[in-house]
């Protein structure tokens, strides 16, 4: 017979209230306790334990204060990863984040989902999806991201979102439920690109007047 664990983790129904899940998530909220409490005080101590709260992260990569987990366990984050203040993940089920991406304030990702049937759901009952953000995701403050959504690469999500389904990559995506706004294409490249040189000739410009 499978654990609890083992259901949560293959996203079948499992009982949360688990002596062995219970132990696992007391763990990885310690951790995450004491990375909240001191990040401002000892911010090299703090970055330390990051290796420990995840399944798995990369170089580079920096949490603001208030973070959340379930478990912190069942999340992998690639490198050069920034998230602003309250992050909250309940990774019941995997959380796999990809290399540069950024979030803003108050981003939630939850697994997390619970029986439509009301009976059932009163019996403590609950199951997990995965979620996936690809490579040069930036998703904006106050967005959620809900079970079993996949965000492809390079897309962007605008700030309050509530994202339901997946996101196809070079996407903009804003709203309630979310939906594609528009396209990243070759005229935003040429757009920042001009605007990249104006920054950098600024700077040269400037170096010369010294």
């Amino acid at each position: 017979m499978s654990s609890q664990k083992e259901k949560m983790l293959t996203g079948k129904l499992y009982i949360a209230n688990d002596p062995e899940l219970k132990e696992l998530s007391r763990t990885g909220r310690q951790i995450v306790d004491q990375y909240n409490n001191i990040l401002h005080l000892e911010e090299n101590k703090a970055l330390l334990l990051l290796p420990k709260i995840f399944k798995s992260i990369g170089i580079d990569s920096y949490i603001e204060k208030d973070l959340y987990v379930d478990y912190g366990s069942n999340t992998s984050i690639g490198e050069h990863f920034y998230a602003n203040t309250r992050l909250v993940l309940l990774d019941v089920a995997e959380i796999n984040i990809g290399n540069n991406v950024m979030f803003g304030p108050n981003v939630s990702l939850l697994t997390a989902a619970h029986p439509i049937d009301a009976a059932i759901r009163n019996e403590g009952l609950e199951y997990g999806l995965p979620i996936n953000i690809h490579n040069n995701v930036w998703i904006g403050g106050n967005v959620v991201v809900n079970p079993g959504v996949t965000i492809g690469s390079n897309s962007i999500v605008g700030s309050g979102a509530v994202v339901t389904k997946d996101i196809p990559e070079n996407s903009i995506v804003v709203g309630n439920p979310a939906k594609v706004l528009r396209k990243i294409d070759q005229h935003d490249h040429v757009i920042w690109n001009e605007k990249k040189e104006a920054y950098y000739e600024d700077i040269r410009g400037g170096e010369n007047d010294k």
